[in-house]
């Protein structure tokens, strides 16, 4: 009997213990960069009955590199638009899915965008500094991009 009590003490003063809070998850904001990637190929000159193949391009599954801002001058160029070295810091990778969609969480600040391919690195766009596709994540926001691997088109 002594051991039923002791038995039904513990169970008692383990049910009347108060459940410990739990501390409400706060989500800060994504905060970073997102997107997708297109492949476009093909004759994109505008005329008339000129069919235009995949103006919006076909997403891609790609490796992104996402460096400190880079400039023209930082990087070896290679062959029909590829870069052969990047002379400034990777941050980090990411790779798009099969629907070409890629999200990275990074600090603020402003990176250059570059996409593996078989020939090097490629990238395409610049602003009137010749910084290679410059994007700036500031705090709490999320950049969109869409990043266009053109190198098989002509427009």
């Amino acid at each position: 009997m002594a051991l039923v009590g002791l038995v039904l003490g513990i169970a008692y003063a383990a049910s009347a213990q108060k459940p410990v809070a739990k501390k409400a998850a706060s989500k800060a904001p994504f905060q970073g960069i997102c997107g997708t990637v297109l492949f476009k190929s093909g004759n994109h000159m505008p005329g008339p009955d000129m069919p235009r193949p995949g103006t919006n391009g076909r997403p891609v599954q790609r490796e992104i590199l996402i460096y400190e801002l880079t400039n023209l001058g930082q990087v070896e160029a290679g062959e029909d638009g590829f870069y052969k070295q990047v002379n400034s810091k990777l941050v980090k990778t990411a790779k798009s899915d099969k629907n070409g969609k890629f999200c990275v969480a990074l600090p603020v600040g402003r990176y250059s965008l570059f996409v593996r391919e078989e020939k090097g690195l490629y990238a395409n766009l610049f602003d009137g500094e010749s910084n290679i596709v410059p994007v700036e994540v500031k705090k709490n926001c999320k950049t969109t991009i869409t990043f266009e691997i053109t190198y098989a088109a002509v427009f």
